[in-house]
């Protein structure tokens, strides 16, 4: 049974950075590619970024482009996210998960997910 784990999240000051690592064991199918939602409270999950299996190909949400950056070595099951200049409307529950498409950002093309990891950013 696949199983991601996040970690890294935490409380930043507005315009600080922070890491996000997700890590996958048990993987039980091929070639898939990464990605991070986020949900808010009382807001639907929003997909924030992913990176294809090989990291050739990596797309992100308009709201965080030039802002975060997503990574992964090359057919590994290990993705990160540096999140800098980081805004309060950035605080969410971060979510990692895996999907065998790629440029989907539908969280239904998304199969396996972990529980999140909470950013919060102070004003």
């Amino acid at each position: 049974q696949a199983q991601l784990v996040e970690s890294g999240g935490g409380l930043v000051q507005a315009g600080g950075s922070l890491r996000l690592t997700c890590a996958l064991s048990g993987r039980t199918y091929g070639y898939y590619a990464m990605g991070w939602f986020r949900q808010a409270p009382g807001k639907e999950r929003e997909f924030v970024a992913a990176v294809s299996w090989r990291a050739a190909i990596k797309y992100y949400a308009d709201s965080v482009k030039g802002r975060f950056t997503i990574s992964r070595d090359a057919g590994k099951d290990t993705a990160y996210l540096q999140m800098a200049s980081l805004k309060p409307e950035d605080t969410a529950v971060y979510y990692c998960a895996t999907t065998p498409y790629n440029n989907d950002r539908t969280p239904a093309a998304f199969d396996h997910w972990g529980q999140g990891t909470q950013v919060t950013v102070s004003s």
